[in-house]
């Protein structure tokens, strides 16, 4: 009996402890979340360039929050048969050479995009060249693909991946590769083909970017017959490469918001003639809502991205995914700052969402609120998965049941 009661009391000591060092997670967890919400007004402080530098070095270095709590089981996800803690991720342009992966993913991304990288570096264009809209949550950006270039990315991740195998026990996010051309470069196809040989190895999955609006010329390669040729000659040149027991990994395109219908019925064929593993939807635009036109610098040149951007990028993103018939894995981009914000690019096609500017303005913290958000936008409908939700306007729920199916073993 005396043993029995033992064992009761020790078992209730171990619970309490347990429940205690919870509780403290929790509550350190919550202290850097606040101190990193601080420290965003100051950071706001600097010119936008070097306040976005600032906030690099800081995650490279580790100086931003890490998110200790499990994410919700219903935001875990499975795309191109990889399992995705949860959907949301950071965009490319955020971490463009790849500095700060562990950091940012620390922070509670399910996945963090990296790039865009150009073969060889290069500086971008002239400073300035980021403006800020505050009172919209918005910034127009001409960066022009500022990249230190393949090989000091690869550099950059390949110390990563050696820290990942010297702790196997962490749970890893995902990583994507977004690819972009030289300025100068006169075979875009070449420049992509040279970031899949030395990148791919590193990558979850890879991004074409040939929608930038900072480039000159990128965004015609758009058009069909110029798209055909590029997929064409990347996927060749992938699928020509030996990826070992996992196979190669996927190959998507990202695409711009400022498609006419005819543009996004070619980009949606060639998307399904090649057999593209998915698109990004979408970049940055440049039209200019009346809110931003009359706006100090909205007549800034280069790509605008924020609040102002969600409603059309959302648009496009709910065409795509129907052209497509719902057969491609779709990651929804622009203007997400909410978990129901997320929700409705799910529901509007997107199998992932990411987003940038929102946590430039708001800080690390929005990470957790929009995956908290996001569970309780999925409870509220009484579905117990995001792939339950993904397309969930356009389809009944026999349709999203095969579509969820058909993510999970693609």
């Amino acid at each position: 009996m005396l043993r029995t009661l033992g064992r009761r009391l020790l078992l209730l000591g171990s619970v309490g402890t347990g429940a205690v060092l919870a509780n403290y997670y929790d509550r350190l967890d919550e202290l850097q979340y606040d101190a990193a919400s601080l420290a965003s007004p100051v950071l706001r402080l600097l010119d936008a360039e070097t306040s976005h530098n600032v906030a690099v070095w800081s995650a490279a270095h580790g100086l931003v929050p890490r998110d200790h709590k499990p994410d919700p089981p219903s935001l875990r996800t499975m795309v191109w048969g990889r399992e995705f803690r949860n959907p949301i991720g950071l965009a490319a342009g955020f971490d463009k050479d790849a500095q700060a992966v562990e950091g940012l993913l620390g922070i509670g991304f399910g996945f963090v995009e990296v790039g865009s990288v150009t073969p060889l570096p290069q500086p971008g264009n002239p400073q300035p060249r980021v403006f800020r809209l505050p009172e919209l949550k918005a910034t127009i950006n001409r960066y022009g693909f500022n990249s230190q270039g393949v090989d000091a990315v690869a550099s950059h991740l390949a110390a990563y991946r050696a820290r990942l195998d010297d702790n196997p026990a962490r749970e890893r996010g995902l990583l994507g590769v977004n690819l972009g051309k030289n300025k100068t470069s006169e075979d875009a196809a070449a420049d992509y083909c040279i970031g899949v040989s030395k990148l791919g190895q590193y990558a979850d999955y890879l991004v074409i970017n040939v929608s930038s609006p900072n480039t000159p010329g990128l965004r015609s390669l758009q058009g069909r017959k110029e798209l055909e040729h590029l997929v064409k000659r990347v996927k060749t040149m992938r699928d020509s490469t030996p990826w070992g027991s996992r196979g190669p990994p996927p190959l998507l395109v990202k695409i711009a918001p400022d498609l006419t219908e005819a543009d996004k019925s070619d980009i949606a064929a060639v998307a399904l003639k090649h057999n593209l593993d998915g698109l990004i939807v979408s970049n940055t635009t440049i039209a200019r809502p009346p809110e931003v036109h009359d706006y100090p610098c909205g007549q800034e040149a280069g790509g605008l991205s924020g609040k102002p951007l969600f409603e059309p990028s959302t648009k496009v993103l709910s065409d795509m995914y129907k052209l497509t018939k719902g057969k491609l894995p779709i990651i929804g981009c622009g203007g997400v700052s909410s978990g129901e914000d997320a929700y409705k690019k799910i529901r509007a096609g997107a199998s992932l969402v990411q987003l940038y500017t929102g946590m430039a303005y708001e800080g690390p913290a929005l990470v957790p609120r929009i995956k908290r958000e996001l569970a309780e936008c999925l409870a509220r409908d009484g579905l117990v998965s995001v792939q339950q939700a993904v397309g969930a306007d356009h389809e009944g729920p026999s349709q999203r049941k095969a579509s969820a199916w058909r993510f999970y073993w693609s």
